[in-house]
């Protein structure tokens, strides 16, 4: 008699490039003879794809493998095997051991290729395994994994361009669990995308930690090609209908990029430009290499060439010793701007980050006030602007 195949649940849990590779981890244990379901009662195995950029991210995961320990231990079936990869796994490696009983494997996000082989070893020697790690600090994935032709939207792809970030922007845990900024060649960015066309695929966001850095060798040519360059190349490529970019940063973003947007006719009239705060003295401790006099500027300029551009942002509030004029100023940059849309997140430690090493002073309560009090403008912001239209 045939054995069943083993199912396997994948739960992303962060940002966009976490979907697109939980969808290549999704191909890779679908070719490797597993079964994708989106049960995680009927699952053999459960992997929670990770984010570590925010403290209420990475306690969103314990809760979720707290609770598969309690369906496993409720249930007749065998306990699931249970691991983390992405960002928690790259940044606390072992410790994620300590922290649960629970994890039977931890992998970082260029190692997710091993992840069929890992699971094929736990799924015969389960309660044999040594419980691991699996990082290797640097290393640049293989290109097969972004070839995998696997979306889950059928009409929608996300695709890579660049891996990492070299800004070390000093509340970032990013460049400790990513790596090095790294390019893909423009050729095979392409290629993917024509893939995903042929698929039936017509809407695509191209994804990067910053976008704006992208740069690709040319054969032949001296200088290489940039992002401007690679947004004609996609926008050049029949059959697609429309495409965007996230994330970009603003000491890259320029008047160039805007009047690209504006003439390129698939390119969707989007920014995501995260200022992160208002108040030149807590910029320069993030380490954001701009002023907020630049940041107003930039908002100007795009607003003037993008014509009915959207235009949205990421805030942190309570930033070490950010104090109620630094706040004030954040405030009065959001009023200033009039953003379409707004992600306000209240500042936690991440560790190694620059930014650890400063006393986290701002009381909770502040902090909570302070979200609120941006959150609510940028809502009745949002309210008029959608009434605009």
């Amino acid at each position: 008699m045939k054995e069943d195949k083993k199912k396997v649940f994948i739960r992303t849990m962060g940002c966009q490039m976490n979907v697109r590779d939980s969808e290549v981890i999704g191909w890779l244990l679908h070719k490797a003879g597993f079964k994708l379901t989106d049960n995680p009662d009927k699952a053999d195995v459960i992997i929670l794809n990770t984010c570590s950029v925010r403290q209420h991210a990475e306690d969103k995961v314990w809760s979720e493998v707290g609770r598969f320990k309690k369906q496993g231990l409720s249930s007749k079936r065998a306990a699931p095997i249970i691991g983390i990869v992405g960002c928690m796994a790259q940044n606390y490696k072992e410790h994620i051991f300590e922290k649960s009983q629970s994890v039977n494997f931890a992998v970082g996000p260029q190692d997710i290729d091993k992840i069929p082989d890992i699971v094929n070893t736990l799924v015969k020697d389960k309660g044999l395994f040594e419980r691991k790690i699996w990082e290797t600090d640097g290393l640049i994935r293989p290109e097969e994994v972004y070839h995998t032709g696997f979306y889950e939207d059928k009409d929608h792809a996300y695709v890579v361009i660049s891996e990492g970030c070299e800004n070390f922007c000093s509340y970032c845990v990013v460049p400790f669990v990513r790596g090095k900024l790294r390019h893909r060649g423009h050729k095979e960015i392409i290629k993917e995308i024509k893939n995903a066309i042929k698929k039936g695929i017509t809407r695509i966001t191209l994804l990067g930690q910053n976008v704006n850095a992208y740069q690709s060798a040319i054969a032949g040519r001296k200088a290489p090609a940039g992002f401007i360059e690679l947004l004609k190349m996609v926008n050049a490529i029949k059959g697609l209908k429309e495409f965007s970019f996230v994330t970009s940063h603003p000491k890259d973003a320029s008047v160039s990029l805007f009047k690209a947007m504006n003439e390129l006719g698939k390119l969707k009239k989007y920014l995501h430009l995260p200022v992160q705060s208002g108040s030149t003295r807590i910029l320069k401790l993030m380490n954001r290499n701009y002023k907020p006099e630049t940041y107003l500027q930039l908002a100007e300029d795009y607003r003037k060439i993008v014509k009915n551009g959207v235009l949205t942002t990421d805030i942190i509030v309570g930033f070490p010793t950010e104090t109620n004029e630094d706040f004030q100023e954040t405030y009065d940059l959001v009023k200033k701007v009039r953003f379409n849309a707004a992600f306000i997140f209240k500042y936690s430690v991440r560790p190694h980050t620059e930014a650890s090493k400063l006393v986290d002073d701002v009381p909770k309560e502040v902090k909570q006030r302070r979200h609120g009090l941006v959150l609510e403008l940028q809502k009745k912001i949002s309210r008029e602007k959608s009434n605009e239209k």
